[in-house]
């Protein structure tokens, strides 16, 4: 499965509880013994002493397949048996899916802070994290449920087949330092980003599991979360490069790097070092953030402190493409000999079979052959005569050709003189968000320079909600573009991710401040569509014009969201 990080525990009792079981009764036993043969006062409070120790320990809740918690999850496959706590894959029988379960006793030390991780971790909602659905206490277990990702891929998987090109390492990077910038800033850290709590869910796009809670289960703490965090996206950079972990130890099935232990004084490797065609900025980034027992990056850069500074860092590298497909897919592909390697190896290709020229046509035998050739000659004798004749013809009674007339150009000169004059853009001042409806909050206004950048990869987009109507919360939403002053306009086109429905509006000419209200702008055109231009039938006079999301696409992760990337408007 996509979640698996172990194998799957059997059903039966483990050995260890067992062991435990028999040491507890041998144990009481023996206080028992002590407490009857003595009779002292002092081995009596020994015996109470013990058991009470006994009782306070935490045990492992010994739970089975089929199993259901809160009537709700019926728990199906052990992952992870580990320190007195079990994940499961579970089904949730009320909304009929699948999702991932924590299960540990109420009464284990770690309890309160797996729940309190839980809940704050639920209230975070950045869609590039798997969800928390619930976390409950209940009948002596805590149990903690999560998204189950079934089509998900731990990137420890992903890399056991190869490292990742340049594009898809710099999509992998840029999302999880942007996620743990995002929860950092309210207060949450991960302590335990490794190749198996990131996955791949498409090209280019990753979640991470386990934000907090995964460290709260395991007891995991850091004087100072944000280095760990970062130290920890530095490392999956480096993997991501070059299919090695940056530790002198290997784990998660890649082989380790010598230079980055306790004691060690040799400086680790640069990916670009490392690996031939590694990205040197990207290489260099790697280094910045893996900083661990001494060891520093090979850079003149200070070292990075904070997920927020990588991402920085990440935005500031000239834009990197996604490989093109190689040539060798193509149907009728040839290669060189350079790509078959005679250059490489000196051995010269097979000799390829020519195939012979193809016989000439045989003639046509016997009598139909000579009966054929004549009448073709007597015909083509008979077509120069007639031809004579009449080119002798006509210089005995003096004809002329007629005299070849042009067409007059006057007409198309004309209408050369009258096609309209090509559109020319218009300039936008300024673009503010527009959420007329009672209580709208702003989506995302840091976002909003984006449309009129000129940069396409960079993009404006809503709040997600729950449907393409806005969770039925409002009618719609858009952006206002101020044009500085009342100019003729004739069409506007917006660059969308996704087919999205809007509409094409603007103000009276006479409006010269902001709108507030959507009875402020008339309709001129409408449409839906990614890449989508909207023309008026006349052009229009104004000031302001709005364009305005009537639905929201669905985007790769499922959520209803409306993003912009350009938008122009033209005169």
């Amino acid at each position: 499965m996509a979640e698996r990080s172990t194998a799957t525990s059997p059903p039966q009792q483990p050995a260890s509880t067992e062991h435990a079981t028999d040491a507890e009764s041998a144990e009481q036993a023996d206080t028992t013994t002590i407490a009857l043969t003595t009779g002292s006062g002092a081995a009596a409070a020994k015996a109470d002493q013990a058991n009470k120790e006994r009782a306070e320990r935490p045990r492992t809740v010994e739970l089975h397949s089929g199993h259901r918690l809160a009537k709700r999850y019926r728990l199906e496959e052990c992952i992870t048996r580990l320190d007195g706590f079990s994940s499961w894959r579970a089904v949730d029988e009320k909304l009929r899916r699948a999702v991932g379960v924590h299960v540990l006793p109420a009464d284990h030390e770690r309890a309160p802070k797996v729940l309190a991780a839980a809940r704050a971790a639920a209230l975070l909602g950045d869609p590039k994290f798997v969800q928390v659905l619930d976390a409950v206490e209940e009948h002596g277990l805590v149990h903690v449920i999560h998204e189950w990702l079934p089509d998900a891929t731990p990137l420890s998987t992903v890399l056991a087949s190869g490292s990742l090109d340049a594009h898809e390492a710099y999509a992998l990077a840029s999302q999880v330092a942007q996620a743990m910038a995002a929860a950092h800033r309210k207060e949450l850290a991960h302590l335990r980003l490794t190749p198996a709590t990131v996955l791949r869910t498409g090209p280019g796009q990753f979640r991470i599991r386990g934000l907090a809670v995964d460290a709260a289960l395991r007891g995991i703490t850091s004087d100072t979360p944000q280095r760990t965090d970062t130290e920890a996206i530095g490392a999956l950079l480096y993997a991501a490069l070059t299919q090695r972990w940056p530790y002198s130890e290997g784990a998660y099935g890649l082989s380790g790097v010598a230079g980055l232990s306790k004691g060690s004084r040799d400086s680790l490797v640069t990916p670009d070092q490392l690996r031939a065609g590694v990205h040197r900025g990207l290489s260099e980034i790697a280094m910045r953030a893996v900083v661990n027992e001494g060891a520093t990056a090979t850079s003149q850069k200070p070292p990075f402190t904070s997920p927020e500074e990588i991402g920085q860092a990440l935005g500031e590298l000239p834009r990197i493409r996604p490989p093109e497909d190689t040539p060798t897919g193509i149907a009728g592909f040839q290669r060189t000999t350079y790509q078959r390697g005679t250059l490489a190896n000196n051995r010269p290709l097979p000799p390829t079979a020519t195939r012979p020229p193809a016989p000439p046509e045989p003639a046509l035998p016997g009598r139909t052959g000579a009966a054929l050739k004549w009448g073709v000659s007597a015909l083509l004798i008979a077509a120069l005569g007639l031809g004579s004749w009449q080119l002798a013809d006509a210089l005995l009674k003096g004809d002329n050709p007629p005299p070849e007339t042009s067409e007059p150009t006057g007409p198309a000169v004309q209408e050369e003189e009258t096609q309209p004059p090509a559109p020319e853009p218009v300039t936008i001042s300024d673009v503010v968000e527009f959420n007329p409806d009672p209580g709208g909050n702003s989506q995302n206004p840091e976002m909003v320079p984006n449309v009129f950048d000129g940069d396409p990869d960079t993009i404006w987009q809503t709040n997600h909600y729950v449907g393409a109507g806005f969770g039925n919360l409002k009618e719609g939403l858009g952006l206002i573009l101020d044009l500085g002053e009342p100019q003729t306009v004739s069409s506007l086109t917006v660059n969308a991710v996704g087919d999205t429905p809007m509409q094409f509006r603007v103000a009276d000419p006479d409006v010269t401040d902001m709108p507030t209200a959507l009875d402020d702008f008339s309709t001129v055109a409408e449409g839906t569509g990614e890449d989508l231009t909207l023309t008026a039938e006349e052009p229009i006079e104004t000031q302001f014009v709005l364009v305005w999301l009537t639905d929201l696409p669905v985007g790769d992760d499922g959520k209803y969201r409306g993003r912009i990337a350009e938008i122009s408007v033209s005169g």
